[in-house]
């Protein structure tokens, strides 16, 4: 399909947030900032949540109320307000609003949908699936590369089978952990320790542990499968520094941009960047951006974030994770196809470094999906 025909009305936005994930709240605290940058003036902006157990309610929208103030109170999807369905009609996707004892109503055709959504059923390729059946435009990466990019065991596969560098790791599933959990322990103890535990499919550091030697490997398998039965162990990083860079799609057949390389410098209270450290606002991380490094080793880092950005299909936008080894040799870490996108997240503050502010970059992305064709591509 070409770009959708609206004659002189707006691009109608759907402002897509929450979910059934454990980074519900992350969600949307994402989607306030996004909400607060869309310019009302360009764009039909509509803010739908999709509560824990999976509903789609037709939100406020008002950032203060999405915002995290304190880890005792998250920010989540109000589950009373009304439901909200997409509806695909006469070549056209509607939103359409149920109220109890009301006629449903629409609210008009969706030009784009912005699925501001982390973690499994919605950054995993799952919500990129509803939107391709249903022919809607919609930001970022598609079916296939959201999935992969979710699965840091497929994701690895990936990267490895281009060439690219990655820490060495081992998966444990639930059927290996049932039937032969001494196997799955002695593989881990091959890679020496210490190890990273890691829900295979999960975000924002929850389910993470280090684990220091055998006798914390077992209960640290166990925390990362409160979030998800197929969990990867990875070597440590030991002494690397935590570098990411962030990559733009172009436009039409320009190639992707990179942006310039940040650091993140945990505070020494966490032993690594976890949640707390992530998104509490008493917390002290310390961002470093742009990084201080050689300008030949963020080429390098510049150069392997387009590359996987590239070799996992992705589209849109995608953040990419390193570490720097104390040797100087670079690996990824992981790829997120909807990072954080708060304008304090590292995604923002980069592309803000390398001169796209934040409302441009979320008016960017907003445009590649207005331009770019539904369907296979």
């Amino acid at each position: 399909m070409s770009q959708p025909e609206r004659g002189t009305r707006k691009p109608r936005i759907a402002v897509v947030f929450g979910g059934r994930s454990g980074e519900h709240a992350i969600s949307c605290v994402t989607a306030g900032s996004v909400l607060a940058a869309i310019d009302p003036d360009r764009y039909d902006v509509v803010p739908v949540g999709i509560t824990h157990d999976g509903r789609w309610v037709l939100e406020s929208g008002d950032p203060e109320r999405l915002a995290i103030t304190s880890a005792d109170k998250l920010p989540e999807v109000d589950p009373t307000r009304a439901t909200v369905a997409l509806s695909s009609e006469h070549e056209a996707s509607e939103l359409v609003v149920h109220e109890p004892s009301a006629v449903p109503r629409t609210l008009g055709e969706v030009d784009v949908v912005f699925p501001l959504l982390h973690g499994p059923w919605g950054e995993d390729g799952t919500i990129q699936g509803l939107l391709e059946m249903a022919g809607v435009r919609y930001v970022g990466a598609g079916v296939l590369a959201s999935a992969v990019g979710m699965d840091k065991h497929y994701m690895k596969l990936v990267l490895q089978a281009h060439g690219l560098p990655v820490l060495p790791y081992t998966v444990i599933t639930a059927r290996a952990w049932q039937l032969d959990r001494a196997a799955c322990v002695e593989t881990v103890d091959s890679l020496g320790y210490p190890v990273f535990v890691k829900p295979a499919r999960g975000g924002s550091s929850l389910g993470i542990s280090k684990v220091h030697g055998r006798d914390e490997l077992v209960a640290a398998v166990e925390e990362a499968r409160r979030h998800d039965p197929k969990v990867l162990v990875e070597v440590s990083a030991e002494g690397g520094r935590e570098i990411e860079c962030g990559v733009l799609q172009g436009f039409g057949t320009n190639p992707p941009d990179a942006s310039v390389a940040a650091e993140i410098v945990v505070d020494p209270s966490h032993e690594f960047y976890d949640f707390a450290a992530k998104y509490l606002p008493e917390e002290r991380t310390d961002l470093k951006v742009p990084a201080d490094l050689p300008e030949a080793l963020v080429e390098r880092i510049q150069a392997l974030s387009v590359q996987a950005f590239e070799v996992l299909s992705i589209e849109g936008l995608a953040r990419v994770d390193f570490f720097v080894l104390p040797d100087d040799r670079v690996v990824i870490n992981e790829v997120n196809t909807m990072p954080g996108f708060t304008p304090s997240s590292m995604f923002p503050r980069m592309w803000e470094a390398t001169g796209v502010s934040y409302p441009q970059l979320v008016d960017r992305l907003v445009q590649l999906a207005l331009h770019r064709d539904t369907g296979l591509r």
